[in-house]
């Protein structure tokens, strides 16, 4: 039997059939841009609504579904006459064989509506106090855990490592989409692990853009996450006039990545320059110090010089005036001894037992030397010493001159 016969004789059930369909429209993924018709919500939650328009006097129209989760991710509210962008693929559903295109992203279309859907939205949340500065937080003063969310692809990522300092950053990085509306679920689960991670701060950087295509950093849902993350956020999101909500949302927003490293080696490079301020400050005030030794010593060694000179002038007086001494109080001696000379010379003449030898005798009466007529009277015994004794009389007379 051919492969023809074969295929001729094989038979699916409508369920099967179906299935095989469905396999082979899911790979039939397209954008889609169209007025929402009628749009209502299930009772699961998922939104069914209607997309059709008007091309060539020809209208069409196409039954659309968006599950719960999607549609409450995205932040739009479907109403009739809205013109919007959906991504998906169609599907038919088994019980009813209904073809339905089954929207995985749903987008506003047009700047226009944009620019109101970001401009409410905005509204919404600065009543709120989300975008308030009191309720921003400083960036820590020397960061070294860093959470970076971006995607891989492109210059951004390699601008952001190129300009960061090396200050011994440890970089955690999560590949995500960043552009169309696809990036919101990609950007929110990559927050959501980082709220688990041991990080400093967490950067969100991208690329400029339009509008439309910045639109995921206008997401409600990721503003919210990005305000009430755990540590300071910094967005790094290229803009034009319209600046994303996550970057009004965020502690710190700059332009560029480069920026964004920048503002991250601020501290770092303002602590590097302090220590060599304190460096020079110290290395100054040492020098200072040697300069005063230096200083003290050469005052010291002219103070030494000057007190040696002392010394040797000291000791040169020392001995001219031992000299002076020695040779004056030779000098005393000398007149000392011709004095005691001459004492004992006067002495010796005067030495009453030289007069005795001489002749004279000296009378006691009493004791006591008679010099005088009146230190005696008769009948008193008198003491006469001459040169060789003593001669003891009374006295018999007295005769007065």
């Amino acid at each position: 039997m051919t492969n023809d016969e074969k295929k001729q004789e094989l038979i699916f059930s409508v369920s099967d059939f179906i299935e095989l369909l469905n396999i082979g429209l899911k790979r039939s993924k397209a954008k889609i841009i169209g007025e929402v018709g009628e749009a209502k919500a299930g009772p699961t939650g998922h939104m069914y609504f209607t997309l059709k328009d008007k091309k060539d006097q020809k209208e069409g129209m196409m039954n659309c579904i968006i599950w719960k989760s999607r549609y409450s991710l995205y932040g739009i509210k479907l109403q009739e006459g809205m013109k919007i962008v959906a991504s998906g693929y169609p599907e038919i559903y088994p019980p009813s064989g209904r073809l339905s295109f089954i929207a995985e992203t749903i987008e506003l279309a047009g700047e226009g509506e944009l620019k109101k859907q970001y401009d409410e939205l905005k509204k919404k949340l600065e009543g709120e106090g989300i975008f308030a500065k009191a309720k921003k937080r400083p960036i820590p003063k020397y960061p070294q855990r860093i959470g970076v969310i971006t995607s891989r692809q492109g210059a951004v990522l390699a601008d952001f490592l190129n300009n960061i300092g090396k200050f011994g950053f440890k970089i955690k990085m999560i590949d995500s989409r960043v552009e169309g509306q696809l990036a919101t679920k990609d950007l929110l689960a990559s927050i959501k692990t980082f709220r688990k991670k041991d990080i400093d701060v967490l950067v969100i950087i991208r690329g400029g853009g339009s509008l439309e295509s910045l639109m995921p950093f206008n997401n409600e849902l990721l503003v919210r996450e990005v305000a009430s993350f755990p540590v300071p956020v910094i967005a790094g999101i290229g803009h034009d006039k319209d600046e994303p909500l996550v970057a009004l949302a965020a502690d710190a927003a700059e332009s560029t990545p480069t920026a964004v490293a920048n503002l991250l080696n601020e501290s770092w490079e303002e602590a590097l320059l302090l220590v060599e301020r304190y460096e020079r400050g110290i290395l100054g005030h040492f020098e200072g110090i040697f300069e005063k030794y230096r200083n003290a010593e050469s005052s010291l060694m002219i103070s030494f010089g000057n007190f040696k000179n002392t010394l040797l002038n000291a000791k040169i007086n020392l001995r001219s005036s031992v000299n002076k001494s020695f040779s004056g109080f030779r000098s005393l001696l000398s007149k000392t001894h011709l004095q005691l000379e001459y004492a004992e010379k006067a002495v010796n003449l005067n030495n009453p037992e030289r007069q005795l030898m001489l002749g004279y005798s000296i009378a006691r009466c009493s004791g006591r030397i008679v010099r005088t007529v009146q230190n005696a009277k008769i009948g008193d015994n008198i003491d006469i010493q001459v040169a060789d004794g003593e001669i003891s009389s009374e006295i018999k007379k007295i005769n007065n001159k």
